[in-house]
């Protein structure tokens, strides 16, 4: 069974919606990003700028699912987005226009600090705060794999039946792995 509103059949925009119910989306939104479980009423009011008693916040998301961005997994969930929700969501991101001057000269001066000797990782992760943080909306950022040849591999015993895996890559990545060891590798008792 589909949740998801055809695309066109209930267009909505970004003005449609009040700012209050804007920032209980993008808060559910947030969440699915995180978790992947359902968020609801009384966690929503908690984290909202302005505080709304959770019957509130389930009136505003009852507003969200009658537009086709949130539905609920169950009755007594917490709610998701649709597809027609996350794709609005992206849409909204996009209307926000260009930035401003400073926000440029902001950019420009985290990334002059960011130096080298950073890794991908780290430097991925900056630009998602960044990119979060002008726009005051969650920033995803997905980098693709890339197979290198590995330097250096070590393991370091945490517990009997677990261990540090350490991969240096010869480009100087470091990625590190905790994993359960088979039987054959625990110490003897």
């Amino acid at each position: 069974m589909s949740h998801d509103v055809p695309i066109g059949s209930n267009q909505v925009s970004l003005a449609q919606l009040s700012e209050r119910s804007r920032e209980i989306f993008r808060h559910v939104v947030e969440s699915y990003l995180a978790t992947g479980e359902p968020v609801g009423s009384r966690n929503l009011s908690r984290l909202i700028a302005k505080p709304l008693s959770p019957a509130s916040v389930r009136n505003v998301m009852a507003d969200l699912e009658q537009l086709g961005l949130v539905y609920a997994p169950h009755t007594s969930a917490g709610r998701l987005p649709t597809e027609l929700g996350l794709r609005f969501f992206v849409d909204a991101l996009m209307e926000i226009g260009d930035i401003t001057e400073d926000d440029r000269r902001s950019i420009q001066a985290q990334i002059a600090a960011s130096g080298a000797g950073k890794s991908l990782e780290s430097v991925l992760t900056e630009a998602s705060t960044a990119l979060s943080g002008l726009t005051r909306a969650a920033g995803v950022v997905l980098a693709a794999k890339v197979n290198v040849r590995l330097k250096h591999i070590e393991f370091v015993r945490l517990e009997p039946e677990r261990a540090l895996v350490v991969l240096v890559s010869e480009d100087g990545q470091v990625e590190n792995r905790v994993v359960n060891l088979p039987p054959a590798c625990r110490p003897q008792r």
